[in-house]
């Protein structure tokens, strides 16, 4: 049967993306919701991560390509479904908290991996900076500047890569078994999840505002890349490396203000937008599972891997009580406001 699967992996993968497609389309269809409703980014991102440990990797380099690609695209696609002065207001305490997450996050991952777990330095720095900021993003950019190996990228990436996994299952189970708002959720989304795909992923699954509020956030966290790079250029001496800057966040921003002020008048066409967006998202969901191998498993090892579950652990724990508290301080004005007024 493995051999079977193995032998045939290109053509149950395209099958699969056929599929996926086919549904997704069916959305568009009166009366066909219900063939489209069962495809969200958890069960897209289960069907690639069972395809890759059971088939094997199938068109690697495509399937990397297209989904940093339409990752990018999806992303930008969203700023059409959202309006800037909402989207600030949602998640003007998220930023504020970004600021010291990612200095603290830091900090903590480079005492974790090399005081205590003896992880090399390099492959440590990648995974700090990939828990603190956007992930995968994080390494990609940062690793040139440090000169790091294509063992210690891979092991910081693939690391990232499982825990992103796991994250974009449990977080929103975890969400609603707290009782987290939609705003509340997609901040500690924003924060506790690494990449922004699994980020996105999982405001989308648990609503609406999650998703604008976790999308919004998130984005504003990885403009972080630029100021990490350049202090880890300072910090390791190697100030004559290009710096990886992500561009489509610009984009992003430029298409909030777009819809906010050249589309007000006609909200179908941005609401159409980012619809198609979400639908991109849901197939980037199967290309980043998809990506996923033995091979990759078995590079992670145990000690990177435990420097970023213990990291990851104190900045999902760290976020959510801060998050809880804010939430308590505000209930608790609200009663008091309350009070004197009668």
């Amino acid at each position: 049967m493995m051999d079977f699967l193995k032998t045939n992996n290109k053509t149950i993968y395209v099958g699969i993306l056929l599929i996926l497609a086919v549904c997704l389309l069916l959305g568009y269809v009166p009366g066909m919701m219900s063939f489209s409703s069962w495809v969200t980014p958890p069960v897209a991102l289960f069907l690639g991560l069972a395809f890759a440990l059971l088939c094997g990797q199938a068109y690697p380099k495509f399937n990397k390509k297209v989904s940093k690609k339409l990752l990018q695209y999806s992303v930008v696609g969203l700023g059409f479904g959202m309006n800037l002065h909402a989207s600030l207001a949602s998640g003007k305490e998220g930023m504020l908290f970004t600021i010291i997450s990612v200095i603290g996050t830091m900090i903590i991952g480079m005492f974790i991996g090399t005081k205590l777990l003896k992880v090399n330095r390099d492959t440590s720095y990648l995974i700090s900076s990939g828990t603190a900021i956007c992930g995968g993003s994080a390494i990609a950019a940062v690793g040139p500047v440090i000169k790091a190996k294509d063992s210690d990228m891979s092991v910081a990436l693939a690391t990232i890569f499982v825990l992103n996994a796991i994250a974009l299952f449990i977080f929103p189970v975890l969400g609603g078994w707290l009782g987290l708002t939609q705003q509340e959720f997609g901040t500690w989304a924003a924060i506790a999840i690494h990449d922004t795909s699994s980020v996105v992923g999982a405001g989308a699954a648990y609503g609406e505002e999650a998703l604008q509020v976790a999308t919004t956030i998130k984005l504003t966290r990885a403009l972080w890349i630029i100021p990490l790079a350049l202090a880890t250029s300072v910090i390791f001496k190697n100030g004559g490396k290009k710096i990886s800057i992500p561009w489509f966040i610009l984009w992003f921003i430029v298409a909030i203000l777009v819809n906010t002020y050249l589309l007000d008048t006609m909200p179908e066409v941005g609401k159409a937008i980012s619809g198609l967006a979400r639908k991109g998202l849901i197939i980037t969901m199967f290309f980043i599972g998809a990506s996923l191998s033995t091979d990759v498993l078995k590079a992670v090892g145990v000690k990177p891997l435990v420097q970023g579950v213990l990291l990851w652990l104190v900045i999902s724990i760290g976020s959510l009580a801060y998050i809880l508290w804010g939430f308590s301080l505000n209930l608790r004005r609200d009663i008091s406001v309350l009070k004197k007024s009668k």
